[in-house]
């Protein structure tokens, strides 16, 4: 799906460098340290990010540990929101919410300070990647389970072929640039 937003986000694909093999055989990675590193590209990112989101009345970005506390904190100061890390377990210093879930190969979990969402704010989840959809998932669910409305989650990539938008049915899924194999 194309994004809906007036940046035209396809030269940003050129700023990702494609890693064959990586993190093990068969595995095409893209990183997106190269998109960082340009000061014009990730402006733009940001940019479309900012734009999609300019008329939800967004409070908070939630950021998942730790790309997502890349773009996080430049989109909350786009939105005027605040910035609120989602971190494993044993990061944060304050009383925790945790949330326990699957993954593909094993289990994982996910925390947030109890006292970092009021019952009742808008939400955007936001990180580099959205590929089987279960971290995203977990961290709509840990925030929805202190009260938080999700407003929507946004990825910078989508890899299309691991369907986890499906996963996220329901919520407003925004991603920027999207692969197909």
């Amino acid at each position: 799906m194309t994004p809906k937003v007036s940046v035209d986000c396809e030269p940003l694909k050129k700023l990702i460098r494609e890693v064959p093999d990586f993190p093990k055989p068969g595995i095409l990675f893209y990183d997106i340290t190269t998109l960082l590193k340009d000061k014009r590209g990730f402006a733009t990112l940001i940019d479309a990010l900012a734009e999609h989101y300019l008329e939800k009345e967004v409070d908070l970005v939630l950021g998942i540990e730790a790309r997502g506390f890349i773009f996080g904190p430049a989109l909350a100061y786009r939105l005027n929101a605040g910035f609120v890390p989602v971190r494993k377990p044993g990061k944060l210093p304050s009383i925790t919410a945790k949330y326990d879930y699957e993954l593909e190969y094993g289990k994982g979990t996910l925390e947030i300070h109890k006292d970092a969402i009021q019952r009742g704010e808008r939400v955007i989840i936001v990180d580099d990647l959205l590929a089987t959809g279960g971290t995203a998932d977990a961290t709509a669910r840990l925030a929805s389970s202190l009260g938080a409305q999700i407003a929507g989650l946004g990825f910078v990539v989508e890899l299309d072929f691991l369907k986890g938008r499906e996963k996220l049915s329901g919520y407003d899924v925004f991603s920027l640039l999207h692969y197909d194999k």
